[in-house]
Formats: structure tokens, C-alpha cells, sequence
């Protein structure tokens, strides 16, 4: 893999020495100088790091340097499975991040291996239309917060590094650079489970690779593994598994010594199309995802679509 222009941040290669580059300060580095408990009477803080780290540490492990800040998923500090809670707690997640104004670059990865697993635990026990009206409200509710919040309340640049196959890769796809680790993989099986794909990764893959080689893989369940995610646009660069989150702490630093304002304005202009995305149609998929669930009257996942081959082409 050939060197990219923040390969030498700190003039020298920090993949030779990570420990080390982790530890240095920063040039220019983040601490405020001025502070609004001290002009503004009356002022309530954001929800400190503190606290939010610890409050989301069953979803999260969060560490933050020089004003980049990594969030890293996890279950049980291996790799993260997906459950209603952590549906629940993503949009809260994401809107306590951006209001820190301590944070300036974002980066999201999973842990070990997998990027994010489903919990069989976690599944459907009956059809949506037997499901109680607010738990139903709810349930749309955490799915519309989670993206929108993710695209308007952070607003700072965002770096995925994508360490291995998994489901809901929306939040990698969304985020402004997209590292992936070689047998990473991004689809979307909504369609063959027998759900719409309004939860925001039909809308991702529509977006980056286009609407027609989207509709294909969308109605075939089609995984597209990390090389040709990098030649469709969905990923930006591929690094081996145990370069990938260094390379994601590269870029941070580099993007960290251009002024506060640049980096605010440069992920604005980046993220604009997202914005005009979720405006004009993340709305038209989910409740189109809603209604179909409770209309079909049936088990999402169904139990006999999951047992089909994913893909009969």
C-alpha cells in the first residue's frame, strides 16, 4: 500500500512507533481557550465525558486525545451484538458526542474481528402488527433518531474504520471517511428477511454506489466484500486488521492541525448530501419500513427467509 499525505504527521511514520504517536501531544492541541462558565452567568454544561463514557460503557468504549475522540464498539469487550437497548441509546450516544465541544474528530470501529453482529437473543418473538402501539412508536422512533442524529448533531469530521464483516455498516457508510479491513463486508438484507430497507443502509448504498447497481444488490442480498466496495465508492482505503485503527488515528491527527474552523466547515460541505438525504428521504423509507411490518402481519426476520440462501444468482 502505497504512502498517504498524513503518513508523516509528526514526521516520522507513527506505524513504526504506536504507542509512542498516541502518547504526543499535539500540536495546537484542544484546550479551550475560553470557557463560557466564566462570562455566562447561568450557563449548563454539556454532559461531560465522564459521564457519557461511563453511561454508554455496556455499548461503548470511548478514549479521547488531543480532541479526537474514539468510540469502539463492544459486547462484553468483544465483539459488539446488537440489541434494542443499544438501538435505544445510539441517538443519545451520538448527541452527547456533538455537543461536547471537546471533541473535534470522531472515529467509530468495532472490536476484535466483526464490525457489529445481530443478537439471535434479540430477534422478533411476533409480528409487529401483535406488538404493543407505543413499543411499535418506540422501536421507529430509536431507528429515525439514530440517523438523523448521527448526520445533524455531529458536527465534526467522522472516520469509520471498519474492522470486519458485520451488519448495520449505515453509520460507516455515513461517516465522511471509510476505512475497511480486507474481509469486511457491506450489505443490506432487510428485502431478504422480508423487511423494506428503510433503516438508512439502502439509503447509504443508494447514495454512494448509485440507485440501479443499488436496487440489485438490495433485492438479491447481495454482500459486497471490501474490494469491491473500494472500486463501487463505499469504502475509501483497505489496511490489514491490525493497521486499520492506527491508519484511522493518522488521518485524525493530520485533519487536527488544520484550524477549528476549516475542519467544521470542510465536514459541513462533505456531509451536505447526507443532510439533503435524510430531509428529502430517510422519512419516505422508515415509515415505508414501518407500515410494511405491521401491515405483513409477519415475524421480521422471518424464520423461513433466514434459512434460504441469501443470494440464488
Amino acid at each position: 500500500m502505497g504512502k498517504t499525505p498524513f503518513d508523516f504527521a509528526h514526521g516520522q511514520d507513527p506505524r513504526a512507533h504506536p504507542d509512542r504517536a498516541l502518547q504526543r501531544p499535539l500540536p495546537g492541541s484542544v484546550l479551550m481557550t475560553w470557557d463560557p462558565r466564566a462570562e455566562w452567568k447561568g450557563y449548563a454544561a454539556p454532559t461531560s465525558f465522564e459521564d457519557y463514557a461511563t453511561r454508554y460503557e455496556s455499548f461503548f468504549k470511548m478514549r479521547r486525545q488531543g480532541g479526537i475522540i474514539e468510540l469502539r464498539m463492544h459486547t462484553d469487550d468483544g465483539p459488539y451484538r446488537h440489541t434494542h437497548a443499544a438501538h435505544n441509546a445510539w441517538a443519545r450516544v451520538w448527541q452527547d458526542v456533538g455537543n461536547d465541544p471537546e471533541n473535534q474528530v470522531l472515529i467509530l470501529t468495532g472490536t476484535g474481528d466483526k464490525w457489529m453482529m445481530g443478537d439471535p437473543k434479540g430477534l422478533n418473538p411476533k409480528p409487529a402488527a401483535e406488538l404493543d402501539p407505543d413499543h411499535i412508536f418506540q422501536r421507529m422512533m430509536d431507528g429515525w433518531k439514530h440517523i438523523e442524529s448521527f448526520i445533524y448533531s455531529i458536527d465534526i469530521p467522522t472516520i469509520a474504520a471498519v474492522n470486519g464483516p458485520g451488519v448495520h455498516t449505515e453509520f460507516a457508510l455515513l461517516s465522511d471517511v471509510t476505512f475497511s479491513a480486507p474481509d469486511a463486508d457491506f450489505m443490506d438484507p432487510h428485502f431478504w428477511l422480508g423487511s423494506p430497507p428503510g433503516d438508512g443502509q439502502g439509503m447509504a448504498l443508494q447514495a454512494l454506489m448509485g440507485p440501479k447497481r443499488a436496487a440489485y444488490y438490495i433485492y438479491a442480498a447481495k454482500s459486497i466484500l471490501a474490494p469491491m466496495a473500494l472500486e463501487l465508492g463505499l469504502v475509501n482505503e483497505i489496511f490489514p486488521r491490525d493497521e486499520l485503527l492506527d491508519r484511522a488515528w493518522d488521518l485524525a491527527r493530520y485533519t487536527m492541525k488544520r484550524p477549528r474552523y476549516t475542519r467544521w466547515a470542510t465536514h459541513n460541505i462533505l456531509s451536505r448530501h447526507w443532510k439533503k438525504a435524510i430531509s428529502e428521504d430517510f422519512g419516505f423509507h422508515m415509515a415505508h419500513q414501518m407500515l410494511a411490518n405491521v401491515a405483513s402481519k409477519s415475524v421480521v426476520p422471518d424464520p423461513e427467509l433466514l434459512t434460504d440462501p441469501r443470494n440464488p444468482f
